[in-house]
């Protein structure tokens, strides 16, 4: 799978391309991930990206040219545009799981107070928002959008099936509680059901779990 992300500050993601995960899946060629700085596409000696917006207000918006060069430079036949706002449907691990099985995904980052409304609509196939907050950029944004996809990319994980058994999978409920060693810790004992190797009475109490888990914290992903 090939990556494009485009921004004004491509340096943000150099560290965590390097770690975990994420790093490991480059570095065995499963994902590759080409660093764009919008401003290489500037039509003027001072490299300005924005301007102040049409109508007046508070704020600089990205200018059409630069970012509009800078798609178009990228992009392939097979390429999806996906651009990173607040003002975009809600990501989810759906999703993740869509943009994971992509040959070529173009991630565009905003930057101050958004960018020029043309270009979203001449070039942009999708909006995508991580929360209902805005960010200082949307680099964030989009490494976490990364960071979630990879999970789907096969060999991605070390354990094939971790992916299935996350939250939001299955069901769609919340993830049950995990505990590992030592059976005691501070006067708080491992389950004993988890100790008892009756594996039909542990998947029975971990859905369980993971119901009552969805019912405090997130009651509106019961169905």
């Amino acid at each position: 799978m090939e990556i494009e992300l485009l921004s004004l500050f491509p340096g943000y993601f150099e560290s965590p391309f390097k770690e975990s995960i994420l790093g490991r899946a480059i570095k065995k060629g499963l994902l590759n991930v080409n660093l764009v700085d919008i401003r290489d596409y500037t039509e003027d000696k001072h490299r300005r990206v924005d301007d102040r917006p049409y109508g007046g207000g508070p704020g600089m918006v990205m200018m059409p040219g630069p970012v509009a060069n800078a798609i178009r430079a990228r992009k392939k036949e097979n390429s999806t545009v996906v651009y990173l706002s607040p003002e975009g449907e809600p990501f989810s691990a759906n999703h993740a799981k869509e943009f994971a099985g992509l040959e070529h995904l173009i991630l565009l980052s905003g930057h101050y107070e958004g960018i020029d409304q043309r270009v979203i609509d001449l070039e942009v196939d999708r909006t995508v928002s991580v929360g209902d907050f805005v960010l200082t950029s949307g680099c964030a944004a989009a490494l976490l959008v990364l960071d979630a996809l990879v999970r789907f990319i096969p060999q991605a994980l070390g354990d094939e099936a971790s992916s299935s058994e996350d939250s939001f999978e299955g069901e769609g409920w919340l993830d049950c509680p995990h505990y590992t060693r030592p059976d005691m810790f501070e006067g708080q004992q491992v389950p004993e059901v988890l100790k008892s190797g009756d594996h039909a009475k542990i998947l029975a109490w971990r859905r369980e779990q993971a119901r009552q888990k969805t019912l405090r914290h997130r009651p509106d992903l019961v169905r």
